[in-house]
């Protein structure tokens, strides 16, 4: 069975115009920074002036990037919030604007609207990889015995925190390697071979930081559901590039940074639990001033009144407030824009790269269908590949990767190649100076 991409697209074909946004927020919160200087808001239905949207980055006015599967240029927007708020520290009070518990409220109900979940299921995080811990200590892997189910084209470090779960614990690691096609995907019915009874959880990238591979994501969590397992996905590379529905998907928590395709700053992250595992299934791992109410009054023990939802996941002041103030920015500048038309943006991109990087000698091993904004490719020349970008750019304007993966015989062995990851700033003139410099 594979996911049907016209639903997985059409899920969010609804999702909230910037002015149905507003209207949902329902607070200040929604209109506490001006957007952009050079971009308006399109009307709900309108196609975005790319062309202002990148002058809302003046990175790419002086070089380009394509590459922002490993960080985000940062918009004019969110730099402006940003400033916002040091202005309250620098100049002191009332001279700038400190992250409101309405601009954090209106970031759970932004970030849930874009993965169709509701924010009581959100909460703050310091990373995804600190996400992807809180479910793993919520759900007492360390002290249960059983399996853990994840693939190789997962992200390296929850690589690593498994494997050292598998090593300090009763826990069994169980690793789904990729197809030997030429695409590199990951086979659903791989995926059921490795689920049993004794499976506790199965985490997934839900987009491969390796090649952008999309998960069918609904397939793999019916059969986990029905052995009694929970699913995590890491949904950095897909939050703000495409369409996403953690119901649909059958996806029970994710954990998603802001650095990438959120437009945000390194330090804050957002951690989504379904709302009826909340305690029942993913405990409490942690306790800070964040999940109860004033936490400054001096209190007795049993007057502790409890943050609703997921913030019981949340530990003291985890959020970096300024990363915060940016990245209230940079979703309403998403919203405004569109998913839709984000994705609508990059495909072609992604397309053009698709049809000539081969020609050029790179072998793709992302799909040609590909739904997602991340596409790689072989480097047969991998030397002369880096000397091509240093010398047309003086830096690498796109990610070339070394990509370890371990043999059915446990060997080791290296596959090298380059990654691409065009955005809302990029335009057809970037990559065709990517593809001449390569030629």
């Amino acid at each position: 069975m594979s996911l049907n991409r016209r639903r997985f697209f059409g899920t969010a074909a609804s999702w909230a115009s910037a002015g149905a946004l507003a209207s949902a927020l329902g607070s200040k919160a929604a209109a506490a920074f001006t957007v952009t200087p050079h971009s308006e808001p399109p009307q709900p239905g309108a196609v975005p002036d790319w062309n202002a949207v990148r002058k809302d980055f003046p990175w790419v006015d002086r070089k380009i990037w394509l590459s922002a599967a490993d960080f985000h240029p940062i918009g004019l927007h969110s730099r402006r919030a940003a400033d916002a708020y040091y202005a309250e520290f620098v100049d002191g009070p009332g001279e700038g604007s400190r992250l409101s518990g309405s601009q954090r409220s209106a970031m759970r109900e932004m970030f849930g609207q874009l993965i169709n979940a509701r924010p009581a299921e959100i909460a703050f995080a310091v990373s995804t990889t600190d996400a992807e811990n809180i479910v793993v200590e919520g759900l007492d892997l360390k002290r249960r015995t059983g399996n853990v189910v994840i693939d190789d084209l997962h992200y390296q470090a929850s690589k690593y925190l498994y494997h050292m779960l598998e090593k300090e614990s009763d826990i069994e690691l169980r690793v789904v390697r990729h197809r030997a096609d030429p695409y590199w995907r990951i086979d659903p019915a791989d995926m059921e071979k490795a689920i049993d009874r004794n499976t506790l959880l199965v985490s997934m990238a839900l987009v491969s930081n390796i090649n952008g591979y999309l998960h069918d994501a609904r397939t793999t969590s019916e059969v986990a559901h029905a052995h009694g397992a929970y699913v995590y996905a890491d949904i950095i590379q897909g939050a703000g590039a495409i369409p996403l529905d953690m119901k649909a998907l059958g996806i029970d928590c994710a954990g998603c940074g802001t650095y990438k395709w959120l437009g945000g700053d390194r330090g804050f992250a957002f951690l989504y639990v379904r709302e009826d595992l909340q305690e029942r299934v993913i405990k409490r791992p942690r306790y800070g001033a964040s999940q109860f109410s004033n936490p400054n009054n001096a209190q007795a023990d049993s007057q502790f009144k409890l943050a609703p939802g997921a913030m019981m996941y949340e530990c003291s002041n985890v959020v970096a407030e300024a990363c915060g103030a940016s990245t209230h920015a940079s979703l309403k500048y998403l919203h405004q824009l569109g998913i839709q038309n984000i994705r609508a943006h990059a495909k072609p991109l992604i397309d053009l790269l698709q049809k000539e990087m081969p020609r050029l000698g790179y072998p793709a091993i992302t799909a040609p269908d590909t739904p997602t904004s991340v596409v790689s490719f072989l480097a047969p020349d991998y030397a002369g590949m880096n000397a091509k970008l240093k010398k047309a750019f003086g830096y690498a304007v796109v990610a070339p990767r070394r990509w370890e993966f371990t043999h059915p015989s446990g060997e080791a062995y290296v596959i090298e190649g380059v990654r691409i990851s065009p955005s809302i700033y990029n335009n057809e003139h970037d990559v065709n100076r990517l593809l001449e410099a390569l030629a």
